[in-house]
């Protein structure tokens, strides 16, 4: 599952190739690993809004060295501007006064965050100026190079001060293969995020992760474990072993069922009233394709994807909510994918099912109580057994088209999923972020 030509560009006759003919040269991506500090360099802040005078104090408390100015022979890893102060066009300039001579001062794979106000929040001007900061982090994101990260996050009036883990996440390599996102934080209730370690930040919570036996599932159960959480692995009984053995890695739970059997949601809620009460942690990721053009799709094709991709995940989520067996600050994820966005040839049977998680997310952000949040992964072309079978060249234009030029791993996919599940991040709701290197396409 190796990326043989990221490899091969880092050889004598590759670096030659590359250079001479223009051919992608991806940046071999940091990624978080347990014990490391969450940013290893300091990040510089800039800008005048409603969030600066916080963001200092922000910053110390996950331990991240900051300054208002470099000194003349330093290099930052992360860059973070505070936009909320931007009230027309004009002030756009702040962008680059600030942007402009830090860019060739970054670090190898460095981080760059950008602060505004939700545009439909604010009038005149300020909506104007607000709005523009998508089309400025965007591009960036597509210049920046060295493997670095570029994100927007809108925080609302009243949300200033649960952005902690958001910073945490986005400041950290364990954003590694998220790039040109918009992130929304909300008021959900809290005003204040609350403390946890930012090491094991998951302790003491249940999560429920369904197709945990491999692949981007059993990464995702590894992650979560390793921030404390206690997993309960859901898969077909046709992979228990592997599921067994997982889960038994990880002192965790498991259930073997299928997901769509008409009875399988009450099974789970029932599983999980007998053995754990309620559950902090819900990850519907467990899905499948079926691929055919439309013209040639037969019923049962089209039927079994939307069943596990969209159904199930509709039909668990309420079997828990009315079985009260999620808790008060829970969390539901589901996995859409880059398909659901920009569509796939062959694949509308499994993009509308990914789409359609999207709307499952619309529809249960606003509604849900007692401070439980709903949002969504989107992967790209993600580094599985499964994409190692696609055909060589297929495969190799999916893993360069995106401004990385070179495809994410599981724990990509998990990492998004941790940060969603902190108990810190209960103004992140409603969120679809792509995990796709910032596709050219349809991200």
């Amino acid at each position: 599952m190796s990326d043989r030509y990221q490899a091969f560009s880092k050889s004598p006759i590759g670096k030659m190739l590359v250079k001479n003919l223009g051919l992608p040269n991806p940046t071999a991506l940091e990624r978080w690993t347990e014990g490391a500090p969450l940013v290893n360099g300091t990040v510089v802040v800039g800008g005048d809004g409603r969030l600066s005078s916080g963001l200092g104090a922000t910053l110390d408390g996950l331990g991240i060295t900051h300054t208002d100015a470099l000194g003349a022979d330093d290099k930052a890893k992360g860059l973070v501007f505070d936009a909320t102060g931007l009230r027309s066009s004009a002030d756009l300039v702040a962008l680059q006064r600030f942007f402009t001579p830090l860019l060739r001062r970054l670090e190898t794979c460095p981080r760059v965050v950008v602060l505004g106000t939700p545009p439909e929040q604010v009038s005149g001007g300020e909506r104007i100026a607000q709005r523009a900061l998508e089309g400025f982090t965007r591009s960036l994101g597509k210049e920046i190079g060295k493997g670095g990260c570029v994100q927007l996050v809108y925080v609302a009036e009243g949300a200033e001060r649960t952005v902690d883990s958001t910073l945490a996440f986005l400041l950290s390599p364990k954003s590694a293969y998220v790039s040109g996102q918009v992130v929304r934080l909300g008021v959900t209730g809290a005003t204040t995020a609350p403390s946890v370690d930012w090491q094991r930040p998951l302790a003491g919570k249940i999560a429920i992760v369904t197709g945990a036996s491999r692949g981007i599932g059993e990464q995702i159960a590894r992650v979560l474990h390793r921030d404390g959480a206690t997993v309960l692995g859901v898969d077909v009984p046709q992979a228990a072993s592997e599921l067994q053995s997982v889960m038994k890695e990880l002192n965790g739970d498991s259930l073997t069922l299928d997901i769509t059997h008409a009875d399988a949601p009450q099974r789970i809620a029932h599983h999980v009233k007998e053995k754990h009460g309620a559950v902090d942690i819900v990850v519907h990721n467990a899905g499948i394709t079926r691929d055919k053009k439309l013209a040639n799709m037969a019923e049962d094709r089209w039927e079994s994807v939307i069943a596990v991709n969209l159904t199930a995940p509709e039909l668990i989520t309420r079997a828990l909510l009315e079985a009260d067996a999620i808790n008060e600050n829970g969390r539901i994820i589901g996995v859409a994918s880059i398909a659901g966005i920009a569509g796939n040839v062959g694949q509308t049977n499994y993009a509308a099912s990914k789409a359609g998680v999207i709307g499952f997310v619309d529809s249960l952000a606003g509604e849900l109580d007692k401070g439980i949040t709903i949002n969504a992964v989107a992967p790209g072309f993600i580094i599985t057994q499964m994409t190692a079978a696609v055909p060589f060249a297929t495969r190799e234009v999916g893993q360069r088209l995106n401004a990385m030029s070179q495809g994410g791993l599981p724990v990509d996919v998990a990492e998004t999923i941790a940060w969603y599940a902190n108990p810190a991040s209960a103004s992140v709701n409603g969120n679809v972020v792509r995990v796709c290197g910032q596709m050219m396409l349809g991200a």
